[in-house]
């Protein structure tokens, strides 16, 4: 059997490999699915959450040994791979847990005549497409509430990150019924032939490109899809903004994970009054960042997935460059897969990397003459996953409801509190995850009417 082999992005080692899934053999997978699933739907959410809850320990348990894994597949930092894991396990995931069980609860409405009951249920057989930059979160953000739903889920992890996922369906599936929770291994091939197959719904996390492909292929069949894409975030600093706070926030959102999140800072939009200032304290705070392997306790930015992102993110320096930008920090000692934080200044709205998402650790920054040229700059893309704004905060806010993107942050980052969904506009969502709403996205919602 042809087998997926995973490659350390840090060292080119070869981490380990899986048995790739004939193309061929989806659709028995599926099949299989479909026959476990309504058993596992009649069990009850209650009764369903109290045997996925027995995995929460074992991810805690496990989360050195499983971050330090991530960290060889995927190249973050080790201490945020082993946090990364934690975040999926122990009370995090019981209190997540608790908070679909109470989002699936029927909801009665009712007047003199009518008795109507809303319930929350299950689509049937799930497939679940997950990217590499988070590879044991981004499963457990899609899996827990599709399971936890009652539907059966395929899973298909990104074929740069098979062993953290692998690992991670290992776990749940030392308490699941046979077949309710299923992996498939592989790369295109594989990803079509089960958006293709007889499955429900498809919950992906990518591309913009590769989400409009699932769409169309979905459409044939009408089937239930969840997309979240990628994104091109603005961060907007306002005159009046703390520089200092601003600037180390920057620094660590640009560059965080070597900027290969859907949520990285890309474009920054600066009041010329304190452009420079900000710049050279942005430029501060970068030095800070120590560029390596992730098992190196010292690191704090590791190396791109791979060659073809790498060079990707490379190409559009250059061509930003070749257009007029200068580079103010980074931009050179380019090894292996590894590239400096970078930060691009006189970085014109009509270049490429102002436009196309870059998943690298590049930050573009433009100056503005008013807060009405920054907010229209921020909002000119087909992009809206999240934007920030930095500013008093009274002021900030009001500029933040002027900003057409899902999640809209003010002095901090976009995620908010527990319960609250993960959203885009635009391009960058079709569907959502997380909290009450989120949570009934993997549910078909159904109306019982009974006269009194």
């Amino acid at each position: 059997m042809a087998t997926l082999k995973s490659f350390n992005p840090a060292t080119g080692e070869v981490v380990g490999e899986v048995n790739i899934t004939p193309a061929s053999e989806v659709d028995d997978i599926v099949a299989r699915a479909r026959i476990a699933q309504p058993a596992w739907a009649a069990r009850g959410a209650a009764s369903r959450a109290e045997l996925l809850a027995s995995a929460a320990d074992v991810i805690m348990e496990r989360s050195k040994q499983l971050g330090v894994l991530l960290t060889k597949e995927m190249g973050k930092p080790v201490r945020e791979a082993i946090g990364e894991v934690r975040s999926c396990g122990g009370d995090e995931m019981r209190r997540e847990l608790d908070s679909i069980v109470a989002a699936l609860e029927p909801e009665v409405l009712e007047n003199e005549h009518t008795r109507s009951t809303i319930y929350h249920d299950a689509y049937g057989v799930c497939a679940a497409i997950t990217p590499w930059n988070f590879p044991f979160a981004m499963p457990h953000w899609m899996v827990l509430p599709a399971l936890m739903a009652g539907n059966a889920v395929v899973l298909k992890p990104s074929e740069e990150t098979p062993l953290i996922a692998q690992a991670y369906a290992d776990i749940l599936n030392q308490v699941l019924p046979a077949d309710v929770l299923q992996v498939v291994h592989g790369a295109d091939e594989q990803g079509k032939a089960l958006v293709n197959a007889d499955v429900n719904m498809i919950a992906f996390t990518g591309s913009r490109e590769a989400g409009k492909h699932i769409l169309g292929a979905a459409s044939q069949q009408l089937k239930r899809v969840i997309l979240e894409l990628g994104g091109k975030d603005p961060l907007i600093v306002l005159g009046d903004a703390d520089v200092d706070a601003a600037a180390k926030f920057a620094a660590r959102n640009s560059f965080r994970n070597a900027g290969q999140v859907c949520v990285s800072t890309e474009r920054i939009y600066v009041d010329d009054a304190i452009a420079d200032t900000f710049v050279d304290k942005m430029i501060a705070e970068t030095k800070k960042l120590t560029v390596g392997d992730g098992m190196d306790e010292a690191t704090r930015i590791g190396p791109m997935i791979n060659e073809r992102q790498r060079d990707h993110v490379l190409g559009q320096v250059d061509a930003a460059v070749s257009a007029g930008a200068k580079i103010a920090h980074g931009g050179e000692g380019h090894r292996a897969n590894f590239i400096q934080p970078t930060i691009l200044v006189d970085v014109e709205h009509d270049m490429g990397i102002a436009r196309d998402e870059t998943f690298g650790p590049i930050a573009c920054v433009t100056r503005v003459r008013s807060e009405d040229e920054a907010v229209q700059l921020a909002n000119d893309t087909r992009f809206g996953l999240g934007a920030i704004v930095f500013g008093d905060t009274e002021h900030a806010n009001k500029i933040a409801r002027r900003l057409n993107a899902g999640m809209i942050a003010v002095n901090q980052a976009v995620g908010g509190v527990h319960g609250v969904p993960w959203v885009g506009s635009n391009e960058s969502g079709y569907g959502f995850h997380s909290g009450k709403d989120g949570h009934r996205q993997f549910t078909q919602t159904r109306v019982l009417s009974t006269a009194k």
